[in-house]
C-alpha cells in the first residue's frame, strides 16, 4: 500500500491537477473568507466554510477522475491487479493519496480562524470542529469519486459522472421538497428506490439469482406494510431521504456550532461503504 501511495500523491504533482485542485479550494475559500470574516466583519469562519462547499461539485471530479480510469485506459490496472499486492491495499493507497491532496488547502484554511483572533473575536474551538467536518465530507465526495472512476475508463466519463452525482447530493435539500406526500406516491417512490438499489447490485455481482431474490423479499416488506399500515408511508419517502443527506452534519457544525459525533461516524460510515463498492468493482475485474 505504501508503494500505491508514494506513487499515486507523486502522480497528482507531476502534472497540474494537484495544483488545480488545490488552488481552486484555496481561491475560493479566501475570496469567502476576505468578504464574510475580514470586510464584513463575521466572527465565525465556518459560515465561509459553508459557503464554499458547492464548489467540491468541480474540484471533487478533477481530483478523482483518473483515480481508477487512467489505469483501465492505459491497460496498467492488469498489472495492478495482477501482482501480490490486495484489493485493499491498492484502493486504501490511492484514497489515501487523495485525501493527502485534500489535507493541503485544509491545512492552509486553519489559519483563518487564527487571523479572525488576530484581529478581533473569534470562535476557534468551533471553526477547527467545522473545518474536521469539511474535511471528512470532502473524503467522502472523493470516495464517491473514486468509485465512479472504478466504473469507467474515460476520465471524462468519471468526472462527468461525479459531477453529476456531487450535483444532486448538494441539491438533495431542495429536491426532497418536490417528492410526494400521498401514502400511494410514496409507495411508487420507495418502488422505484428499491429497484434503483438493486439494479447497482446486480452491476457489481452481475447476479441476476441475487438480485431477483432481493427485489422480490423488497417488494414484499413493502406491500406487506402497506397493507398493515397505510399510514407509514404518507410523507414516508421525504422522511427517509432527508435523514440520508450529506450536508446535513456539516451544518450542524457550522451553522448550529453543535460537534456532532453522530455526523462523523455517518461520515467514516460511508467512506467505508463506497470503497467497499470500489473493492467489489475492482475485484469483479480481477477474475474477468
Amino acid at each position: 500500500m505504501k508503494a500505491i501511495y508514494k506513487r499515486e500523491l507523486k502522480s497528482y504533482f507531476d502534472n497540474v491537477i494537484g495544483f488545480v485542485f488545490i488552488a481552486i479550494l484555496v481561491a475560493f475559500t479566501g475570496i469567502y473568507f476576505l468578504a464574510y470574516n475580514l470586510a464584513g466583519g463575521y466572527p465565525y469562519f465556518s459560515y465561509s466554510l459553508g459557503s464554499v462547499l458547492f464548489i467540491f461539485m468541480l474540484a471533487m471530479p478533477i481530483l478523482t477522475m483518473k483515480s481508477f480510469s487512467d489505469e483501465r485506459k492505459l491497460k496498467t490496472d492488469q498489472l495492478l491487479l495482477t501482482s501480490p499486492v490486495s484489493i485493499s491495499s491498492i484502493i486504501l493507497g490511492k484514497y489515501f493519496a487523495m485525501v493527502t491532496v485534500f489535507a493541503v488547502p485544509v491545512c492552509i484554511s486553519f489559519l483563518c480562524p487564527i487571523i479572525i483572533k488576530a484581529n478581533g473575536t473569534a470562535f476557534l474551538v468551533a471553526d477547527f470542529s467545522t473545518i474536521f467536518a469539511f474535511f471528512l465530507l470532502g473524503c467522502v465526495y472523493i470516495a464517491i469519486g473514486m468509485f465512479i472512476s472504478s466504473l469507467t475508463e474515460s476520465q471524462i466519463i468519471s468526472a462527468v459522472g461525479t459531477f453529476g452525482i456531487l450535483l444532486v447530493l448538494y441539491l438533495w435539500p431542495s429536491l426532497i421538497e418536490f417528492l410526494p406526500t400521498t401514502a400511494n406516491g410514496n409507495i411508487i417512490g420507495f418502488i422505484i428506490l428499491l429497484t434503483a438499489l438493486v439494479f447497482i447490485i446486480y452491476s457489481i455481482t452481475k447476479n441476476w439469482l441475487i438480485s431477483a431474490v432481493l427485489e422480490g423479499i423488497g417488494l414484499a416488506a413493502i406491500l406487506i406494510t402497506y397493507i398493515v399500515n397505510k399510514d407509514i408511508f404518507d410523507n414516508g419517502l421525504s422522511k427517509l431521504l432527508s435523514n440520508i443527506s450529506l450536508t446535513a452534519p456539516f451544518e450542524t457544525f457550522a451553522y448550529n456550532q453543535i460537534f456532532d459525533i453522530g455526523g462523523i461516524i455517518y461520515y467514516i460510515s460511508i467512506i467505508a461503504a463506497f470503497s467497499f463498492l470500489t473493492m467489489q468493482s475492482l475485484q469483479k475485474r480481477r477474475w474477468s
